[in-house]
């Protein structure tokens, strides 16, 4: 009876140990490692600037081209020109924290993961000069603390999502050198883009028909002949199955 009261009593002392020395930060660290990993996963890396991610830490703030803030939160990943090839991943929605994200002059294929719109810190999207396709994702209009929006030099179509007017703190947009059709929203902070320099923005000149390269659309100018690139946003893209 006595040791079966000494191996309790030292089990006991061993759970408050643990509950003791739990640190909840080391938990989120590691799921923006996965997060993080996930990425690494997906891309090719020839150059190997991806070595020191190791999924064997827990805590990804140790890895290059990785920024945290004092709570070990993952608050930069910095690896433009870095030779990339690959895809994203919507693991990359997981890291709540996250304020830039910096991928641009690589050759990422594949399209934007709708997961971005959950990094509602972000502050600086920069996916420009790469190959991605597809459209430019409605939930990138919920990063409302988004200041810089470049995904210029890629093969994006479809029209550019009204929901990015609602973003009042956005100051330089480019979306230039893709295949995008429709008209620019006017709303938010897209109201004053001819009159000032309040915002920076970088827009296609859109066609009845652009240099599609894959998906075909066109533009319902609404028989209007002088096409104004700064239209009211009522544009219509149409697929050739609608055409």
């Amino acid at each position: 009876m006595v040791k079966i009261n000494k191996f309790i009593l030292s089990l006991a002392v061993s759970i408050i140990a643990v509950i003791a020395s739990w640190n909840p930060s080391a938990v989120t660290a590691n799921s923006e490692g996965d997060a993080l990993y996930s990425l690494r996963r997906s891309l090719f890396d020839p150059d190997n600037v991806l070595q020191s991610w190791d999924p064997n830490l827990v805590n990804p703030c140790t890895w290059f081209h990785v920024t945290c803030n004092q709570d070990n939160h993952v608050t930069r990943v910095d690896l433009g020109n870095s030779n990339l090839s690959g895809h994203l991943v919507p693991d990359l929605g997981k890291l709540e924290h996250l304020q830039y994200l910096e991928l641009y002059k690589n050759n990422i294929q594949g399209s934007i993961p709708v997961e971005l719109g959950n990094l509602r810190s972000l502050i600086s999207l920069d996916l420009y000069n790469n190959n991605l396709t597809g459209v430019v994702p409605h939930s990138l209009g919920k990063l409302k603390s988004l200041v810089f929006l470049r995904l210029n030099d890629n093969h994006l179509t479809g029209p550019i999502p009204r929901s990015l007017a609602g973003i009042s703190s956005l100051k330089v947009v480019d979306v230039s050198n893709n295949d995008l059709c429709g008209t620019i929203p006017t709303s938010g902070p897209f109201e004053h883009i001819p009159l000032n320099n309040t915002i920076r923005a970088f827009f296609p000149t859109f066609h009845p028909y652009p240099r599609s390269r894959g998906s075909k659309c066109t533009t319902d100018f609404g028989g209007i002949n002088n096409i104004n690139p700064f239209g009211d946003g009522r544009g219509m893209c149409k697929t050739t199955s609608s055409l």
